[in-house]
C-alpha cells in the first residue's frame, strides 16, 4: 500500500526584505542609474524556511511534529493542506485532507455556523446529503448549539475553534492536519480533541498529523514523530526519542548561537558604565532560555564598580507578561552578605535549585544592583525566558495550567 504521505526533497523558500532606509532625491536618481547598469539591489535576501524534507507517513499513521518556533512545522503543514508551495521536490497527498491551521481558516465571518458547515464540507468535497448525515454530530461535539444561526464574526475565538475542528475532525477526511492552535482551546475541550482523534485513527484508520508544543498531548497521541530544526529534518522516530531528542535542544544550540546571554550595558535604564554588565541563564547546569518546572536555575551576572558599596544587594524579581510578581528577594531577605571586587569585573551568582513555576508562557526579570546609600540600579525586564508546558509528573496526563500555578515535586495520594 503506498503511503498516505510523501514527501521528497521539499523546500521552500521565502524572500526577505530588509527595512530601507530614507531616500534623498540624489539617492534616488543614483539608484535608478545603478538598476539600469544591472546592479543588484542588497535590500532582499533568500530565507530556506524548510530545506530538503524526505518524510514517508503511512496510511492511519499518528505522527507528531516538534520544533522550536521558527524550525518550520506550519511551514511544512501550509504545504501538505496545499496553502502554499513548495520551491523545491514535492508533497504527494493520497487521500482527502482535512486541517485546522488557524482559528477560522476555511469559514466565512458574516456567514452563520450553520452556514459555515455546509461551506466547509462542500471545500472538501462532500454532498449535502453527507454533511446532513454529520450536522448533529458536529454540532453536538462543537457544543455551539445554542448560537449555531449567529454569525461567525460574533463567536470567541473559543467557540471558532470548536466549531473548526469539530468539523474538520467529523466529515470523514482521511488525513487530518492539526496545527498548535489546539492550544486556544480549554483544557475540557483539548481532551475532547485529542480523544476524538485518536478514535478516527484507531477505529476508522484516519492517518493523522499533529502539530504542538505539548509534549504530553504528543505522547498521548502520536506513536511516530518528527523533530524540525532550522527548517532541516533532524530526526525521525518513536514519539518518545523524539521527544526526548527535542528537550536535548534546549540544552545545545546546533546553530552555535546562545540566546541565554544577555548585554545589560545597553539597557535603557543604565545610568552608566559601571553596575550590571551582562547576565546569563543556565537550566540544570547549561546555557538555556527554556524552562522546564522544577528544574534549577542559574543567573550569573558579571559587574564593575569602581568604589566599594557599604551594603551591598543584588536582587532579582521573576514575574509573568501580566507583569504580576511570582518571586522576589535579594541577598538580605536570605541572610548572606555579599564581598564585591572593585575597579575590575566581578561576577555573582543566583541559584534557584528548583524553580517551581508551572504556568507556559514568557516571563521577565528585574534585577536590583548597588547600595542604597550610595548607589542603586534598577533593570527592569532585563531578560526573559519561556517556561514550556510539561508532563511533569511522567503520567501521561497534562495538568491544567489554569489550575496549577506552581510545581511540587513528591506529591503522592494513597488509600
Amino acid at each position: 500500500m503506498k503511503p498516505a504521505i510523501e514527501i521528497n526533497q521539499l523546500g521552500k523558500k521565502y524572500l526577505i526584505h530588509k527595512p530601507e532606509r530614507y531616500l534623498s532625491l540624489r539617492d534616488t536618481i543614483t539608484g535608478s542609474f545603478k538598476n539600469v547598469f544591472g546592479r543588484r539591489s542588497d535590500n532582499k535576501k533568500d530565507f530556506w524556511a524548510l530545506h530538503d524534507i524526505n518524510v514517508k507517513i503511512d496510511q492511519g499513521e499518528r505522527i507528531g511534529i516538534i520544533g522550536k518556533n521558527g524550525a518550520g512545522k506550519s511551514t511544512l503543514l501550509k504545504i501538505l493542506s496545499r496553502v502554499t508551495w513548495p520551491t523545491s521536490g514535492n508533497a504527494i497527498i493520497r487521500g482527502r485532507l482535512s486541517s485546522l491551521l488557524e482559528v477560522g481558516t476555511g469559514f466565512h465571518p458574516e456567514l452563520t455556523g450553520r452556514e459555515n458547515i455546509y461551506l466547509n464540507g462542500s471545500i472538501l468535497g462532500l454532498k449535502k446529503r453527507e454533511i446532513d448525515r454529520k450536522f448533529d454530530a458536529i454540532v453536538d461535539f462543537s457544543g455551539v448549539e445554542n448560537f449555531l444561526d449567529t454569525a461567525l464574526k460574533n463567536y470567541s475565538t473559543g467557540m471558532q475553534l470548536r466549531l473548526a475542528f469539530a468539523v474538520a475532525a467529523h466529515l470523514e477526511p482521511e488525513i487530518l492536519l492539526i496545527d498548535e492552535v489546539l492550544a486556544v482551546g480549554d483544557m475540557e475541550f483539548q481532551k475532547k480533541c485529542l480523544g476524538k482523534m485518536e478514535e478516527v485513527s484507531k477505529q476508522h484508520g484516519r492517518t493523522i498529523v499533529f502539530v504542538s508544543h505539548s509534549m504530553a498531548a504528543l505522547k498521548q497521541l502520536c506513536t511516530k514523530g518528527l523533530l524540525l530544526e532550522n527548517g532541516r529534518l533532524i530526526y525521525q522516530g518513536s514519539i518518545q526519542t523524539t521527544v526526548d531528542k527535542y528537550s536535548g535542544l534546549f540544552q545545545t544550540h546546533s546553530d552555535g548561537i546562545n540566546n541565554a546571554q544577555f548585554d545589560l550595558t545597553k539597557h535603557a535604564d543604565k545610568a552608566n558604565n559601571n553596575g550590571l554588565l551582562s547576565a546569563a541563564m543556565y537550566v540544570n547546569g547549561q546555557l538555556n532560555e527554556t524552562f522546564i518546572p522544577g528544574s534549577e536555575m542559574k543567573i550569573l551576572l558579571t559587574y564593575r564598580i569602581n568604589d566599594a558599596l557599604i551594603d551591598p544587594e543584588i536582587g532579582i524579581v521573576i514575574k509573568d507578561e501580566n507583569n504580576m510578581a511570582y518571586l522576589g528577594w535579594n541577598n538580605k531577605h536570605i541572610g548572606q552578605k555579599l564581598y564585591l571586587k572593585t575597579r575590575e569585573i566581578g561576577q555573582a551568582t543566583i541559584i534557584i535549585p528548583a524553580l517551581n513555576i508551572f504556568s507556559p508562557g514568557k516571563y521577565y526579570v528585574d534585577l536590583f544592583f548597588g547600595d542604597p546609600h550610595q548607589f542603586y540600579e534598577c533593570l527592569y525586564n532585563s531578560f526573559e525566558f519561556t517556561i514550556i508546558q510539561d508532563d511533569v509528573y511522567k503520567s501521561g496526563i497534562l495538568l491544567n495550567p489554569a489550575l496549577n500555578k506552581i510545581y511540587i515535586d513528591n506529591v503522592t495520594i494513597k488509600t
